[in-house]
């Protein structure tokens, strides 16, 4: 079963505050910064397009404008994991952190490029720190990620724990209710799993993923009648999708017999 994808990325974007004497300076600086978190703008829809390319132009414009706009690393970094290249990505990570170790969103991008490159340990020092910002609104976020990066090891329990964490700061949480719901059914544990699941219906709408789990977990249960129904939602309303055709390739072979 695949995780949370994860998810699009927000870059927080201020502008900078200028320094310089005079005003001809100022007013230049001025220009500059608003340049560069337009060209920043830009650059990250163009990224969220998918069309690197314009993005890559509008961001390294952005940082020739302002070399320390740090929005701007965060933001080509992410583009730079997005297509491989990955020491290019961690040098403008560590960039925009050195100019704002505060930028917790920018610690939760980093971490999840330290998970993908399977270094839990570092990834969990970011996704911590993030959480750990008093003015960070959704410490959720990056503990939930923390708990991805662990089950990525695997190691179920310090997942659940970092699980656990995030839904005592937003008990509403649903990637977080689905991934406690996902280590409860891995554990075998198919009443907690339905309990998670029966959370995240009462604050989201069903995913391809949450129902293929819901039948799988139903059907352990051995409630027939709980299981088809969610088969029977996850097929008409999903029809495309890769869990159904888990689905479809589960039933089969229950009807043959394996």
């Amino acid at each position: 079963m695949s995780v949370i994808k994860t998810v699009a990325c927000v870059f927080v974007l201020s502008l900078l505050s200028a320094c310089a004497s005079s005003p001809e300076v100022k007013q230049e600086k001025h220009q500059a910064d608003v340049a560069a978190k337009a060209n920043t703008q830009l650059g990250v829809e163009y990224l969220r397009e998918g069309n690197y390319e314009q993005s890559k132009i509008k961001l390294q414009k952005a940082l020739e404008l302002e070399p320390d706009y740090a929005p701007a690393h965060d933001a080509i970094a992410f583009l730079y994991q997005t297509v491989g290249e990955n020491k290019l990505a961690e040098k403008h990570y560590k960039k925009s952190l050195r100019i704002d170790p505060d930028n917790a969103m920018a610690r939760n991008n980093y971490g999840q490029f330290l998970c993908f490159q399977e270094r839990h340990k570092e990834a969990t020092v970011q996704f911590t720190k993030a959480a750990e910002n008093p003015f960070y609104s959704t410490p959720a976020v990056p503990l939930t990620n923390a708990g991805l990066c662990a089950a990525r090891i695997p190691d179920l329990e310090l997942a659940s724990d970092y699980y656990r964490q995030a839904l005592q700061k937003n008990p509403r949480f649903a990637p977080a209710l689905l991934q406690m719901a996902i280590v409860r059914y891995q554990q075998g544990n198919y009443l907690g799993a339905r309990g998670y699941l029966e959370r995240l219906q009462e604050v989201a709408a069903h995913s391809p993923e949450s129902l293929w789990l819901a039948v799988r977990t139903e059907f352990a249960l051995s409630d027939h009648d709980a299981w088809g129904n969610y088969a029977i939602i996850l097929k008409n309303d999903f029809p495309d999708s890769q869990e159904t055709a888990l689905l479809l390739e589960w039933e089969n072979e229950r009807r043959s017999g394996y």
